[in-house]
């Protein structure tokens, strides 16, 4: 109602367009229809820290078809590298022969999976899809029955 008051300097009552303007920007009305931002999505990809907002995200059931697949996946990685990570270097430490060889595949286990993280953050920048062929259908149908 307030477009609708006369203005102190004897007006016509409608607001100029500045106001208007201000006014919006005060005050947004969220769109349903606009797109996630990317920064979020690209916060679930990071590599190990990205993992507990994914989780987070993943607890609260709250998000969008995108953002829930994207936590599905970054949480997926997360833990593959870990497991992989945890076996390679267990297996390391009680091995006399196979020492150096299970370092050298951790080492490439943990660079692939940056790359891997780097490379989704790259097509997500890009606007394109940020899913992994088989990875990405192991997290809807492992992680999906129990947190979501």
């Amino acid at each position: 109602m307030d477009n609708f008051k006369p203005k102190e300097n004897g007006g016509s009552g409608v607001r100029s367009r500045e106001q208007g303007e201000n006014n919006n920007a005060q005050s947004p009305i969220p769109n349903p229809q606009c797109p996630i931002p990317k920064t979020q999505l690209l916060l679930y990809l990071i590599p190990i820290i990205g993992f507990f907002p994914s989780l987070w995200t993943l607890y609260r059931g709250q998000g969008s078809r995108e953002q829930l697949a994207t936590s599905r996946l970054s949480i997926t990685l997360a833990l593959i590298w870990l497991l992989g990570y945890l076996l390679l270097a267990s297996g390391a430490a009680t091995s006399d022969f196979l020492t150096l060889r299970l370092f050298i595949l951790n080492s490439f286990l943990t660079s692939g999976y940056f790359l891997v993280s780097v490379w989704l953050i790259l097509r997500l920048m890009q606007g394109k899809s940020g899913r992994l062929p088989g990875f990405s259908t192991l997290a809807e149908r492992v992680l999906g029955k129990y947190l979501s």
